[in-house]
């Protein structure tokens, strides 16, 4: 990175210009479309303008890379979540069926949910979703992760706090 400093507009036009196009066909070769690429790609650049800093001339690949790994990777959990729900959907009755805005809505709660529990250890996350989405109980868990009751009390607690924010209703 830039000595700490704040780059200033010209250092991020000049890393736009000599990286961009090799940064969308990184993208393009990732994702298999371009216009994915080319969104992603923008972002990357936002992402940097947002920090504020750009980095050494000779890093500048590299983190760029590092950016744009971390955005596909929320790019496909965001698709995954997306699809999943739009199945879950498919099989409700018509009627039943959420108006699209609370598809959007429902869409970007679970995102936040998922994001939320990714930003806990793995442990966490396993605890809660075992006993949340298969329904095992604190000591099958805890075998299961090679743990004892209480840090799987706790996992789970951690897990849950994690979720309040996103959830009416689910706060304590």
């Amino acid at each position: 990175m830039d000595n700490g400093a704040f780059a200033s507009r010209q250092q991020f036009e000049k890393l736009y210009v000599d990286h961009h196009s090799w940064l969308c066909s990184l993208l393009r070769r990732k994702l298999g479309n371009s216009v994915d690429a080319a969104d992603l790609a923008h972002d990357v650049y936002l992402n940097l303008i947002k920090k504020g800093r750009v980095p050494s001339t000779e890093d500048s690949r590299c983190h760029l890379t590092q950016i744009a790994k971390g955005m596909v990777i929320d790019l496909y959990r965001r698709r995954r979540l997306e699809a999943c729900h739009l199945e879950a959907l498919k099989l409700q009755a018509e009627p039943l069926a959420p108006s699209e805005e609370r598809r959007a809505l429902v869409t970007e709660t679970l995102t936040q949910i998922d994001d939320a529990l990714h930003s806990k250890p793995a442990k966490t996350r396993q605890a809660l979703l075992l006993c949340k989405l298969h329904g095992m109980g604190h000591r099958d868990i805890a075998t299961e992760l090679k743990v004892s009751v209480s840090s799987v009390e706790k996992y789970i607690a951690s897990g849950l706090r994690a979720c309040y924010p996103f959830v009416p209703g689910l706060g304590p």
